[in-house]
């Protein structure tokens, strides 16, 4: 607030000069031309400021990214208060919420996030919000997080981080969440691509007393009210971590592609005036916005918290910057337009059945979504192929090595195998098996190798002998030259292995889920 002051008491001095020095040096009608250009200089320096203070906020998130060793879970204290005196220099003033939950001047850290995994990661195109509360009947979470990292590319996934938000403060479920997630997603968390993070046990006022409106019940006064203070809380947090900020929920999957989707459309779109764009048609999921507008947003989030739903705070935000009182209806509609762009077809899709509202069912789809790429196909060599996997349905071995499907096949066992044998040997550059897809992504190949059988016996020799560092000896005089990680076995294939009479993938544990084998990709 001192400074806010201070900026006043500085340009009023300043113009009180101007005028001055204007009164005895020249004629009073050059006053208007003389303070609009002081206006236009001080702007000028203002948005060099902004630029300066991004620049200086990329700059810091490269170096806190740049510090990440691969296996430290664990958020660096020194690096925690270097970025919080780092942000409290560059960052916009930020909304006072104390005004409007008066109950946090209570607590000195009731607004200050509890972060239990991650890497602190900023500096990055897109964060991603993920709020995630208690349900009764299924939880989605680990389900809507390997959506989202799919396909993501390894420039892409340096380029995010998602911000899973458990807005809780019952220590035993907060602590479930951090477990399934670091249990699930182990290297999306310690290469700092997800960060999960609680509220202060201090953060939430008494939602016991709110005032019923709209017909609504009280208990669904209460849920609408905690969103509002949720994806508030979110937002704050996301806001010094990159450029623009997406809201998601925790029972979506998303478009394969997303990520590059996106970027293309913000930069279609990056000269215009816009407050959000829209990447989903169903309420708040896949809204986007500069996380420089955060602070005003949130500003009116917690302004009206008790009032509304957040969707319906979001159009009156946009109904107050360009609506005319004055005109009808039409035109405000047609204003609103310009300030909110729709992407279609839709990036995310939602999936839960139960609502985070106890009780309610929610059938809701997005009909501009469409339909999913259940797998990808490509021109393999000619080959016979066998498993000990046992097939479900229509969806065999042969019509995902042909590109026309994918290959589902029930629970693997330990010695279980997929066997490509070449009509011809061939001189083998690369391959890439992916297992899962964007709708079935926990059924994937766990502990599972990728083997090589060359044809020359004195290749073989040589790997036995540990003479070539690309691969060791498997069974059968086939040679291991990978393994899934992620779901995902990719790599070269070293020339010195010769031509290959075949290819298999070899499983190496019980697994408790089928696998689907989504593409195969033999470079040749």
């Amino acid at each position: 607030m001192r400074s806010s002051y201070g900026k006043l008491f500085f340009v009023a001095g300043f113009v009180c000069v101007l005028m001055l020095t204007s009164w005895h040096t020249s004629k009073s009608d050059n006053l208007p031309f003389q303070l609009h250009s002081v206006y236009e200089r001080l702007l000028r320096a203002e948005q060099r400021g902004e630029v300066l203070s991004k620049e200086l906020l990329k700059v810091l998130g490269q170096l806190q990214n740049r510090s990440i060793a691969p296996s430290n879970h664990t958020i660096s204290n020194s690096s925690a208060i270097l970025e919080e005196r780092v942000l409290r220099r560059l960052l916009p003033s930020q909304p006072d919420a104390h005004i409007y939950l008066p109950h946090l001047k209570e607590h000195e850290d009731s607004l200050k996030p509890i972060v239990h995994l991650g890497q602190r990661r900023s500096g990055v195109s897109l964060v991603l919000g993920v709020p995630t509360v208690h349900r009764q009947k299924q939880s989605y979470l680990v389900n809507t997080l390997q959506s989202l990292l799919f396909d993501l590319s390894t420039a892409e996934r340096k380029d995010i981080v998602i911000v899973v938000f458990i807005a809780e403060t019952n220590a035993i479920f907060v602590n479930a969440v951090v477990q399934s997630v670091q249990t699930n997603l182990p290297d999306a968390v310690s290469a700092g691509v997800i960060e999960v993070i609680s509220p202060s046990p201090h953060y939430y006022p008494d939602l016991s007393n709110l005032k019923e409106t709209f017909g609504d019940p009280k208990e669904r006064v209460r849920w609408r009210t905690k969103q509002n203070l949720d994806y508030s809380f979110l937002m704050l947090y996301a806001q010094s971590k990159g450029t623009y900020y997406v809201q998601l929920e925790d029972d979506i999957i998303a478009k394969q592609g997303f990520f590059e989707s996106m970027k293309k459309f913000i930069a279609y779109v990056l000269s215009e005036e816009w407050l959000f764009l829209e990447f989903s048609q169903l309420g708040f999921i896949g809204k986007l916005f500069r996380t420089s507008d955060l602070p005003m947003i949130v500003e009116f989030f917690l302004m009206f918290h008790k009032d509304k739903p957040i969707d319906w705070l979001l159009d009156h935000i946009l109904w107050v910057k360009v609506c005319n009182p004055e005109k009808d209806s039409k035109h405000c509609h047609n204003e609103k337009a310009r300030l909110k762009r729709t992407y279609k077809p839709s990036l995310f899709q939602h999936v839960g059945l139960h609502s985070s509202l106890p009780g309610k069912i929610q059938n809701l789809k997005d009909k501009d979504f469409g339909n999913q790429v259940l797998f990808k196909g490509h021109n393999n060599p000619l080959a016979e192929l066998r498993s000990s996997l046992e097939k479900y349905l229509s969806h065999t071995l042969e019509r995902a090595y042909n590109g026309v499907d994918f290959f589902w096949g029930l629970t693997p066992k330990r010695g279980d195998y997929i066997l490509i044998t070449f009509i011809t040997p061939q001189a083998v550059k690369g391959y890439l098996f992916r297992s899962g897809n964007i709708e079935t992504n926990g059924d994937r190949f766990y502990n599972t190798t990728v083997e090589v059988l060359p044809t020359s016996k004195s290749v073989k020799v040589r790997v036995t002998r540990g003479e070539l560092a690309c691969c060791k000896p498997s069974s059968d005089g086939f040679v291991q030259i990978g393994s899934f990680k992620n779901g995902m076995a990719e790599g070269e294939v070293d020339g010195a292995l010769g031509e290959i009479a075949a290819m298999r993938l070899l499983v190496h544990s019980d697994s408790d889920v089928w696998v689907l084998l989504s593409e195969i990709f033999i470079q040749v």
